[in-house]
C-alpha cells in the first residue's frame, strides 16, 4: 500500500462559517485531507468555528499572531470604512500580519520540516498573488503556492464604481513586486496553482513554466446540485452575491425596468450590501414590486434551494476574479449569464452559459437586457447551457475532484515529472498530458 503524502498546509483564512475565501480555504483543505496526511496551520481566530464544525481527517495547529493582526485589522477597517469595500487596501494592510503568521508557522514547524517529516508545504491561503511567502524562501521541502487569483484590470467606463469601491490603491498595485519575499516566493515555488488567464498573465515570466491553470472555486455537492425537474411557467431569474458596486447588483433591475417581456417573469435578488438602498428606490420608482423581490442575505443551504427553483442566474459583476457563486449556479442546473470578462467568462466557455459582450454601463445593460429577453423566448437555449454547465461543474469543480488533482500534482512535483500546462480541463485530457 502506498504511503500517503505528508502535507503541511498554510491556511490563515480557513473558516467554515465565514463566506468567500475563508470557507473556500476550509473546504479545500478538508478535501485534500481525504487523500493525504494533512496538517493545517491556521489562525487562532478560526478555532471556535473549526472545532464546532470539525475538520475531517486534517490535524490542526492554531497560530497566534494577534500581537500584530489585532491592531492591523482595526486600522484596516477604519481605512476602508467597514469591511464591504476597499479590497486592495485590505490586501495591502494584511502584508505585515501575514508575514507574522508565516514567521510563527516557521518557528512551530522548522524542526519537523528540516527532519523530513513533511513531503510538501502548500500555501493554500491567502489567495492573492500580491502577498508573498516567507517560508517559500526558507524551506527545502517542495513548496506549492495557490490557487492564487488576481491581476484582473478594471474595465473601461467604470470609474464611479471603482470610486465607490474605494479602490484608490489599485493604481499602486504593481508596487507589490518590490515587496520583501516577493521574488523568493515565485522563484522557490515548485508548483503554482494559478486561477484563469488573467492570473497566469500576471505572474513573473520566470514562474510561468511551473504554473497550472487551476481555479480556486469549488462545489459542495451536498448544497449545490440540480433538481429532478423544474416547474414550468414563468421563468425565475436569480442574482446572488454581495450588493456592492463592482457586482452591479442593480443591473438586473434595470433590465426588468426597460423590458415588458422580462416583467412577465420574476427576478429574485439574494444578498446584502451598500447598494441595497438604491436598489429598493429603483424598484419603487419603476413599480417593479410585483416581479422583483429582494430577499437579503440567506444561508448557503437556502441559496442552493433557491437555485434549484430558478432558471437563469444573472451575474453582471464587472471585475470578478473567480465567481464561486457562478460555479454553484452551474452545479444547480441553472443557465448562467455573465459579462465576457474575468473568471466567469472562462467558466462559461464552450456553451456552458451565456457570455454578454463587455462595455460601459449603458451598453452592458442593453446587452444584458437583450440576452435575458432572448433566453426568455428560448427554453431550448436555457436547457442546453444548463446541461453543459452542470456537467462541467459536477465533473470538474467538486472539492473531491479538485483535491484528487492537487494530490496528483504533488506527486508529479516529487517525482520530477512535468506539469500539465493546458487549462483546467476534463480529467481524461489532464491525464493524457
Amino acid at each position: 500500500m502506498t504511503k500517503p503524502l505528508r502535507v503541511l498546509i498554510l491556511a490563515d483564512d480557513c473558516n467554515p462559517e465565514w463566506p468567500s475565501l475563508p470557507v473556500v480555504g476550509y473546504k479545500a483543505a478538508r478535501a485534500i485531507a481525504d487523500h493525504a496526511e494533512v496538517t493545517v496551520a491556521t489562525h487562532v481566530r478560526n478555532r471556535p468555528n473549526l472545532e464546532r464544525a470539525g475538520f475531517g481527517r486534517a490535524q490542526v495547529e492554531y497560530i497566534d499572531n494577534e500581537y500584530i493582526a489585532r491592531g492591523m485589522y482595526k486600522l484596516n477597517t477604519l481605512l476602508r470604512g467597514g469591511t464591504e469595500v476597499g479590497w486592495t487596501t485590505h490586501i495591502a494592510m494584511n502584508y505585515p500580519s501575514y508575514l507574522a503568521f508565516e514567521w510563527e508557522v516557521w518557528r512551530r514547524f522548522r524542526a519537523q520540516l528540516e527532519d523530513g517529516e513533511f513531503d510538501i508545504v502548500h500555501r493554500l491561503t491567502p489567495m492573492s498573488p500580491t502577498l508573498p511567502s516567507y517560508i517559500a524562501g526558507e524551506t527545502k521541502v517542495p513548496f506549492v503556492l495557490g490557487p492564487i487569483n488576481g491581476g484582473l484590470a478594471w474595465p473601461t467606463g467604470y470609474a464611479p464604481e471603482r470610486s465607490r469601491e474605494k479602490e484608490w490603491l489599485v493604481k499602486l498595485r504593481e508596487a507589490h513586486r518590490w515587496l520583501p519575499y516577493y521574488r523568493s516566493t515565485f522563484d522557490n515555488s515548485a508548483l503554482i496553482l494559478s486561477a484563469f488567464k488573467h492570473t497566469l498573465a500576471d505572474l513573473p515570466e520566470s514562474a510561468r513554466a511551473r504554473a497550472v491553470n487551476f481555479p480556486e472555486v469549488g462545489i459542495d455537492a451536498d448544497l449545490f446540485h440540480a433538481p429532478q425537474a423544474r416547474a414550468r411557467g414563468p421563468l425565475t431569474f436569480l442574482f446572488a452575491g454581495r450588493l456592492v458596486p463592482y457586482k452591479l447588483p442593480g443591473l438586473p433591475i434595470e433590465c426588468f425596468a426597460r423590458s415588458a417581456a422580462l416583467r412577465q417573469h420574476k427576478l429574485v435578488i439574494v444578498g446584502e450590501g451598500p447598494e441595497r438602498e438604491a436598489m429598493e428606490r429603483r424598484i419603487a420608482e419603476e413599480n417593479l414590486g410585483g416581479c422583483v423581490q429582494l430577499l437579503g442575505r440567506r444561508p448557503q443551504a437556502e441559496v442552493g434551494e433557491l437555485m434549484r427553483k430558478s432558471d437563469v442566474f444573472v451575474f453582471p459583476s464587472i471585475r470578478e476574479l473567480g465567481a464561486g457563486v457562478v460555479a454553484e449556479a452551474m452545479a444547480s442546473g441553472m443557465c448562467c449569464v455573465t459579462p465576457d470578462y474575468g473568471g466567469p467568462a472562462e467558466l462559461l466557455a464552450n456553451g456552458r452559459g451565456v457570455k454578454v459582450p463587455m462595455g460601459p454601463p449603458a451598453e452592458l445593460t442593453r446587452n444584458f437586457t437583450q440576452a435575458l429577453e432572448r433566453l426568455a423566448a428560448s427554453p431550448a437555449e436555457i436547457r442546453s447551457c444548463s446541461e453543459k454547465g452542470r456537467h462541467y461543474a459536477e465533473s470538474m469543480l467538486t472539492w473531491d475532484v479538485k483535491a484528487r488533482f492537487i494530490v496528483e500534482l504533488y506527486q508529479r512535483v516529487l517525482d520530477g515529472r512535468g506539469l500539465p500546462q493546458q487549462p483546467f480541463s476534463p480529467m481524461q485530457e489532464r491525464r493524457a498530458a
